[in-house]
């Protein structure tokens, strides 16, 4: 017997927002979201100091989580996280989850929460513990019909010992996001300081002109995305020409398709930038792409099979 769910909420734009699911893990136990309890003085609470993940679920199984993991503890690395939990137990402890909130297709948030406090707040804690592990699960985030794009007006900050980490201390994105559907849009384009196209408010940005795939440098402030990281790989397997760079507003405005990847949306494609409206043209590189995506996810374990050796040719290089 399945889990109760709980009940939805609705978006600025009218569409179903699905909300988490009743039970998480922490630290290696399975509990009632409500009952789930960490220490209130932590270096999580005073600084911020945390990454997160986000995983999509397909099939019952966390999708590319070998990739996921693997970049969460390098933006730990990065955020002073120290890690207490190791790769074959945390993805066990996953599915373990998944299995107890009964996901067949969904996503999966995987935080990992420092505790000890450094700096001007000293605290080591009671029990010596370095992190805490935090994984929760939600129902899919809805595909969307339409994807209006705007401009953010807010900057990306590309020289930040923290540019491209998915860390805790996430509230200028979501601030980005929440400006963007207060103007009845879906998504917005960030600029950095520079004023270079960076990525939207919470996913990749790509975009086709004349048969080439653009996508920002993560040099820019970008994050390493998963899903970003497999659209390119589909991209050189069907040959589609594909730039990573420096690109300004005026070259994405002049774009013949945008479309934003994440784990929560794969590959979705933008129907409205600001006054512009795109419809599928004839040979679409971007539906292409798209549909490639589409059949990654419904064979989750050939897709993280394959991944593997691609991401051990990267790691050697």
């Amino acid at each position: 017997m399945l889990p109760a769910r709980a009940g939805a909420l609705r978006g600025p734009a009218g569409e179903t927002t699905p909300e988490m699911h009743s039970h998480v893990i922490l630290n290696r136990r399975v509990t009632d979201a409500s009952k789930a309890r960490m220490p209130a003085v932590n270096a999580a609470t005073l600084y911020g100091r945390g990454v997160f993940t986000t995983v999509a679920v397909h099939k019952g199984r966390a999708f590319l989580w070998d990739a996921h993991w693997s970049r969460l503890l390098a933006h730990a690395e990065r955020a002073g996280v120290e890690c207490d939990f190791g790769d074959n137990e945390t993805a066990l402890m996953l599915a373990r989850l998944i299995e107890a909130n009964g996901v067949e297709e969904g996503r999966a948030r995987v935080l990992l929460l420092s505790r000890a406090v450094r700096g001007r707040w000293r605290y080591e804690g009671e029990d010596g513990r370095a992190s805490d592990l935090l994984m929760l699960t939600s129902d899919p985030w809805p595909a969307p019909e339409t994807l209006a794009l705007t401009v953010s007006p807010y900057r990306v900050n590309s020289f930040s010992p923290l540019a491209g980490v998915k860390t805790v201390g996430n509230l200028e994105r979501v601030l980005a996001w929440e400006e963007a559907r207060g103007r009845d849009f879906d998504e917005a384009a960030m600029m950095n300081e520079r004023g270079e196209v960076v990525s939207a408010t919470t996913a990749n940005l790509f975009w086709v002109k004349h048969g080439t795939v653009h996508t920002p440098a993560l040099a820019s402030g970008a994050v390493a995305g998963t899903t970003r990281a497999r659209v390119l790989e589909l991209a050189a397997d069907a040959a589609v020409p594909a730039v990573e760079g420096t690109h300004t507003l005026h070259e994405l405005a002049e774009a013949d398709e945008i479309f934003l990847t994440s784990s929560a949306l794969g590959v979705a494609l933008v129907t409205s930038f600001d006054f512009r409206t795109y419809t599928v043209p004839v040979g679409s590189v971007a539906l292409r792409l798209r549909e490639a995506f589409r059949q990654l996810t419904l064979d989750p374990r050939a897709a993280e099979e394959s991944a593997r050796p691609r991401e051990r040719e990267q790691a050697e290089l």
